[in-house]
């Protein structure tokens, strides 16, 4: 009876030491994983690396050269919060992502919408922004539309900036019509205004303020947005205390207004055109 006692006791003593040791362990691994993350190397470092590409007016140069636009600010706010500095890393739109997984910044902020293929590759934050597609027509070309639909020919060309969520959508809305993608937006926009595209489908409001500045060669057919998309932060996978971090910091801006403010002077304002003029 008695060496039941011992052994029962015995059991129960490594029990309880495997139990603590595992605890340790979790708590070792909590640990290296949070002194891992992104938003603890950016700390040390005192930097924010933030990949973007050049979108109207999310991103754009000024007279100066130097960076303005919605995501610009957005940017700035989030390293200030942070009490970092920002780093901007121009980087093309088709090779965003692949250049945040090798390392060469720390997250997108780029008017990036939530996309379940590129979910598979990084972590998303909270939305903090919504954008869609609109669609901007050259006059002589494609004359007198007024729908959607009217584009979905096959004798039609729509260009679209490549890696860009219009590509879906034109795939999703006009799939009769020959696609022409480039690497630069402004590229996208030139194709229709030398009469080469008969339209393009590129993020509002950038259509509208096209047909604003070439209002002889381009109109919008309709107004409005399709394809309505959420706009996140983009990190790498597995950052859980990054994208805590960000959602965080979306809920207190957007409750203070701070996003608000910023989406109403970039996308219905045109105040800040004399800065790029």
């Amino acid at each position: 009876m008695r060496s039941k006692v011992v052994l029962l006791q015995a059991v129960v003593v490594i029990a309880l030491t495997l139990c603590l040791a595992g605890l340790g362990l979790s708590e070792s691994v909590r640990n290296k994983l949070a002194a891992e993350s992104t938003i603890e190397r950016v700390l040390k470092a005192g930097v924010l690396k933030v990949g973007m590409s050049t979108f109207v007016p999310w991103a754009m140069n000024d007279k100066n050269g130097e960076l303005i636009g919605f995501e610009i600010d957005v940017a700035k706010r989030l390293a200030q919060d942070m009490g970092v500095k920002v780093e901007f890393v121009p980087t093309k739109w088709a090779g965003i992502i692949p250049a945040l997984l090798t390392g060469k910044f720390d997250i997108i902020i780029g008017g990036m919408g939530i996309r379940p293929d590129r979910n598979l590759k990084v972590n998303f934050s909270n939305p903090y922004d919504y954008t869609g597609q609109s669609l901007v027509a050259n006059k002589q070309m494609a004359p007198g539309l007024t729908k959607l639909e009217d584009f979905n020919r096959s004798d039609f060309i729509i260009s679209v900036r490549l890696g860009s969520t219009s590509v879906g959508a034109v795939k999703r809305f006009l799939p009769k019509a020959k696609m022409v993608m480039f690497d630069d937006e402004s590229q996208a926009y030139q194709e229709v205004i030398n009469g080469k595209a008969h339209a393009m489908v590129g993020s509002a409001p950038t259509p509208a303020f096209q047909a604003l500045k070439y209002p002889d060669v381009l109109y919008m057919p309709f107004q409005g947005i399709f394809a309505k998309e959420p706009i996140a932060f983009a990190v790498t996978k597995g950052d859980y205390d990054t994208i805590n971090y960000l959602n965080s910091w979306i809920t207190v801006v957007d409750a203070e207004g701070f996003l608000q403010d910023k989406k109403h002077y970039w996308f219905e304002t045109k105040e800040w055109e004399p800065m790029v003029q």
